[in-house]
């Protein structure tokens, strides 16, 4: 059986794009993913990760991975409904490859608490849903080898995103979580230099306590 796994990276971040990776693999090839090890990417280091990209980029049957923007993102629609957007997009991408070829398993690391209601809005954006066997799971980036290797090509994509982004700025902005003090040093410093630049998340708590806080500055004076 073919198995197709699907995950995301960069769900978090108030700078930068999200990714969505799916990964299609037969049963041979997965023991040999799990051989060399595969695994969920935060299991993996950042060297260790990008070895294991290149092998499952190369060993795949197929692979996609799309991005979001920030402004997609900050668009209004839910985040959970975009992932489902965007898995379905990967989904119907992955079926034109795929003609002729039914009982697909699609294992999918769910982003929502209520994984029924997620699966109904994912299964509205796939075209043709009965060619699939569904399984929507909670830490299926860390159960399933498939999922495991679309986490993989997720996480390189959004780290080979930040690092263009800093060449691109000539600043080091950390992550780009807020979590991460040089990432909001860097929401204090250039915020306003680059806030047409669309790398911001605007609906972003983060980005609204940095504005708010610059305006009451700026009235204080």
């Amino acid at each position: 059986m073919l198995t197709l796994g699907i995950d995301d990276a960069g769900r978090g971040p108030v700078i930068g794009y999200m990714f969505m990776a799916g990964v299609i693999i037969d049963e041979e090839t997965e023991a040999e993913f799990k051989a060399k090890g595969v695994k969920d990417s935060k299991k993996l280091t950042d060297y260790r990760r990008e070895i294991l990209a290149e092998v499952v980029k190369a060993k795949a049957m197929s692979h996609e991975v799309l991005s979001s923007t920030p402004a997609e993102i900050d668009s209004g629609i839910n985040l959970n409904t975009l992932e489902a957007q965007k898995a379905g997009e990967i989904i119907n991408l992955i079926d034109k490859k795929t003609q002729g070829l039914e009982n697909i398993k699609v294992v999918v690391d769910c982003p929502s608490p209520n994984i029924e209601a997620w699966k109904k809005t994912l299964l509205s954006y796939v075209n043709n849903p009965k060619k699939f066997h569904f399984f929507i799971e909670h830490k299926a980036d860390a159960n399933h080898i498939a999922c495991s290797a679309a986490s993989i090509l997720a996480k390189s994509s959004r780290e080979k995103h930040v690092a263009e982004l800093k060449k691109k700025l000539g600043v080091d902005f950390g992550s780009g979580y807020s979590s991460d003090p040089v990432t909001c040093k860097f929401l204090q410093d250039y915020s306003k230099k680059h806030e047409k630049d669309g790398i911001f998340r605007k609906t972003w708590q983060t980005w609204k306590d940095v504005c708010n806080s610059k305006k009451q500055k700026k009235l204080e004076l």
